[in-house]
């Protein structure tokens, strides 16, 4: 089970959600709220077209010696990247934002160090543990 806090409309509501398999598809994006709850058995030119633009997910343990792997909370796009290769971070700097289901989510460092590499871009489609970026950490 996996706890989200969602805002609507100015109330914020915690749900609980159950992951039911870390490789299934994606609902194809729509701009009804209700459209995703009517499946069909072929895809959609949404859904390929989304796919299409989809980044391979890294396992968020694959890492350069020394670096640590900035991962996705949570499936969306990549709305805004802050940094890039060789940028020097702080503790819970804001590097990256994700956009998921019309919200803005800041991705924070979770260490002070140096982004040594940037692994989305921009628009980028992204899955939940998905590799974000490297951030070298500063000796301690």
């Amino acid at each position: 089970m996996k706890m989200l806090r969602i805002t609507l409309e100015g109330k914020t509501y915690d749900v609980g959600v159950e992951v039911l398999d870390d490789s299934a598809a994606a609902f194809p994006e729509t701009s009804h709220p209700h459209a995703a709850q009517s499946q069909t058995s072929q895809p959609s030119a949404a859904a390929a077209s989304t796919a299409s633009t989809a980044v391979p997910k890294t396992p968020p343990f694959v890492a350069a010696e020394g670096c640590r792997v900035v991962a996705s909370p949570m499936a969306g796009h990549v709305f805004k990247c802050l940094v890039k290769a060789g940028d020097v971070v702080a503790l819970n700097q804001v590097l990256i934002v994700l956009d998921a289901m019309k919200m803005e989510t800041p991705v924070v460092a979770p260490v002070a160090g140096t982004v040594r590499a940037v692994l989305v871009k921009e628009g980028d489609s992204v899955d939940d543990g998905h590799a974000l970026l490297q951030i070298e950490g500063l000796p301690q």
